[in-house]
Formats: C-alpha cells, structure tokens, sequence
C-alpha cells in the first residue's frame, strides 16, 4: 500500500482521494524495499459466484474456486434490485438508452471503495454479469460474493495485479470463455502518494506509482480493448482518473502522482482516436474528493474542514456519486462521447 501524508499549511488544498488510498503519517514507513517486490507468475485465482456454484470457466490456465454462497450467513443481506427485462421494455427510448441492459462489465480495483459501488451501479443497472479484478483476494472474494447475493447475478472474481499485461489478458481470456467478450471496462485499480517532496521520492516508489496508476490503465485496456475487437462487437472503456490530472494541488507535493493521472487521461484521448474504428469508446472519470473509508479517521477531520471549505458544493463527495456518470459512459446514452474527461469534483477546480 500507499501512504498519504497530509500538508500541515492551513487551507492547502489536499488531492484527490481514490480507492486504493491508505493513510499513515510516518514518513519512515516509505522504505524502498517495499516497493521492489516482483509479481509472482501464480496464475488467476478465480473465485465464481453463482446461485448453485456450476457455472464455471472453462478453456482457461487460470486457477478456480468455485464457492456457492446461497444462505451464506457471513454475507449481509443488502438487497441490490436490478433492472429487470420485463421493466427495461416498458422504458422510454430514452430510459432504456441510459441503462447496461445485458451488458457483461469487468471492474478492476473492484474489491472496494470506487470501484466497488460502480460494480454495484451496473448491477442495478441491468448488467447481465460482472467481473471484478483486485490484486486483494481476501477482499475481492468478499466482495464478489456480497454482490452476488445482494444481486443474484452471475459474479466472477479475478485475483490480478494490473502491472502484469500477462496475468490481465489470462484474466480477460478467462472471462471471454465464460460469458463472452466485455462491454464495458472501468479500471478503478490505483495508488496514491503525496506530501513527498519531489527530490526525496523514491526511485522504486515512483516506478510502482506510474507502473500501477499508468502502465496498469493501459495494459487493462489494452487487454480488454484486444477481446472487444476480437468479437467485433462495440464497447465502453472508462478509466478512473483524478482531478489532480488537471490541476496541481498545492502546497503539497505529490508531483508524481499528478504526473501519472494526467498521463491517464492523456492515454484516454489518444485510445479514444485510436480505437474509434472499432466502435470502442474511451472516457476518463476524473474524481475530487470522495468520502471513502479511508479517509474516514479522526485524525483527518480538521483537513476535511478545508476541503470542504474549498468545494462550492460545501461536502465531500459521496462514494456512490460517481455511479450516475460511470453508467451513463457506459451506456449507449454516450454513444457519441468518447476521449472525454469529466471532472467530477463538487465544483473544487473552478476555483
């Protein structure tokens, strides 16, 4: 994990907060060697979520869990309620446009914050399945199967570290083998650090921020945008950027970590020209402040005073308000829109 030291200058303001944000304020916690671990060639651990545990993944070297999770006491009962078939027919043109139905969505940081209630979104939104990568397998189990029971839809979880282009295409070909080729991809997975003056940022630090937030947006894209053009069918890629991919958060230095969000939504642009022939689009989710768990710690309550102060909206924003934005870019309501980045902040970059 990250850490994120905050300023100590009144009304600076602090930077975006994502889903993969922990925070710690000891600096000696930043050790290189955290940072030089490789990526173990295990194979996918796929865990399959189903009502009765036979649909299974077949074709794939990944390996699988197959766990039936009906009357599951430990799963809290939190019913999502999805757009049914009999009801999408009876919607406007319009309305009809502005959901997922039967669309197959892969959400990778998908275990939690962000990520996790975009996943939710779709299924509420009619999606007819969905699969979540997460480089947690402890959490990303977890939240498979919640979704699963909270839904009754088909879920799939994928143990997988976006930094490895190999183990995503395994992941995607596995998914392919089950439920066909994606419709849609929100790449959630993503780290922060901040407060790091540039000239005493680690080298290996920064490589697994940019490797992580840069290289893991494009080798996920790359990954699914390959299985979409396979199938010669049209598809929706939507990749979490951050309003510190347009601004610079100051006084606080996180030079680093603006760098690498600026860069996914530069890759954004670029894909959405180069992948317009095949009917992909490609949209970037630029988040200001959100009120994840993460942040929710006693000790940060004085700089949520300042951020708060500093959005026109007067709040932080909620985990679930990126939810509306992320279904309709994923939605044929957007058909026309791709390379776009929306900030979605509040009103916090108008000042």
């Amino acid at each position: 994990m990250s850490s994120f030291r905050l300023p100590l200058l009144r009304g600076a303001k602090a930077m975006s907060q994502g889903n993969n944000v922990s925070i710690n304020g000891a600096r000696s916690l930043f050790t290189a060697h955290l940072y030089k671990r490789k990526l173990i060639a295990e194979g996918n651990p796929v865990s399959s979520y189903t009502t009765d545990g036979r649909d299974q993944p077949t074709g794939s070297a990944a390996r699988q869990y197959s766990i039936s999770v009906r009357g599951d006491p430990s799963v809290k009962a939190k019913k999502i309620v999805p757009l049914a078939k009999s009801v999408h027919q009876h919607l406007s043109p319009i309305m009809k446009k502005l959901s997922v139905m039967d669309k197959l969505a892969v959400v990778t940081g998908g275990a939690r914050g962000l990520g996790n209630n975009i996943a939710r979104a779709f299924a509420e939104a009619g999606a007819r399945a969905i699969a979540i990568f997460d480089a947690n397998q402890e959490l990303g189990g977890k939240a498979a199967a919640e979704l699963h029971e909270q839904s009754g839809l088909p879920v799939q979880f994928y143990k997988v570290d976006v930094r490895d282009g190999s183990a995503l295409t395994e992941a995607v070909n596995s998914v392919v083998d089950q439920f066909g080729a994606p419709d849609i991809l929100v790449n959630a997975a993503g780290i922060a650090d901040s407060n790091i003056k540039a000239e005493e940022y680690d080298h290996d630090m920064f490589r697994r921020l940019i490797d992580i937030n840069l290289n893991g947006s494009f080798l996920a894209a790359q990954a699914v945008g390959k299985a979409m053009m396979a199938a010669h069918k049209p598809g929706s890629i939507i990749l979490i950027a951050s309003m510190s991919g347009s601004i610079v958060n100051y006084p606080q230095e996180q030079s680093s970590y603006n760098a690498s969000k600026a860069g996914v939504i530069q890759l954004g642009k670029s894909l959405a020209a180069e992948w317009a022939k095949h009917d992909i689009r490609v949209n970037c989710i630029s988040p200001g402040y959100m009120d994840t768990e993460l942040i929710r710690v006693p000790a940060l309550d004085v700089y949520k005073k300042i951020w708060i102060g500093l959005t026109p909206q007067r709040r932080l924003g909620a985990i679930d308000d990126l939810n509306g934005l992320a279904v309709f870019l994923a939605s044929d309501a957007s058909a026309y829109m791709t390379g776009s980045n929306v900030i979605i902040d509040g009103g916090y970059t108008l000042l």
